[in-house]
C-alpha cells in the first residue's frame, strides 16, 4: 500500500470520529430543547392572579401545573410549584418570558398543594384535589 492510501484512510477514519463526537454532544442539547411545554391529561383547575394565570392538570395519579404570564414575551420572575402531601415540592423558578414548568408529582389519592408567580403577582391554594 502507498502512503497516499494511507493517509486517505487515516483522513476518513478522523472524520468519521469527529462526526461521532459533534453528534454525542449535539443529542443532549437536541433533548434539551425538546422538553415538554405543556401538561399531559385534561385541566382541572385555572387560578388567575393579577400577573399571570396558574393552571392545574390530573392524568392517572399525577398533577401537573404551569403559570403563564398575562404580558408573555418580556423576561420576569416565574415561579410555579406542585407539592403532594406528605412529601417535597416540586419547584421550577427563574426568569422567562412565556411560562415556567410543567412541573409535575405523583399524588395518587393525595391532596396536593400548588403555588404560582409571576413578577409581584401570585397565588397559593392549600390542599385540593383530595
Amino acid at each position: 500500500m502507498d502512503t497516499g492510501a494511507i493517509r486517505r484512510r487515516v483522513a476518513v477514519g478522523l472524520a468519521l470520529l469527529t462526526a461521532s463526537g459533534l453528534l454525542a454532544v449535539a443529542a443532549p442539547a437536541e433533548a434539551q430543547a425538546a422538553a415538554p411545554t405543556r401538561c399531559e391529561g385534561r385541566k382541572v383547575k385555572t387560578y388567575p392572579f393579577s400577573t399571570g394565570t396558574l393552571y392545574v392538570y390530573k392524568r392517572a395519579g399525577y398533577v401537573c401545573a404551569i403559570t403563564k404570564p398575562k404580558d408573555p414575551g418580556r423576561k420576569q420572575w416565574m415561579m410555579v410549584s406542585v407539592q403532594a402531601r406528605r412529601a417535597n415540592p416540586v419547584v421550577d423558578e427563574w426568569y422567562y418570558s412565556h411560562q415556567a414548568g410543567p412541573v409535575t408529582v405523583h399524588a395518587g389519592q393525595r391532596c396536593v398543594r400548588v403555588k404560582g408567580r409571576v413578577g409581584s403577582g401570585s397565588v397559593s391554594k392549600g390542599w385540593i384535589l383530595c
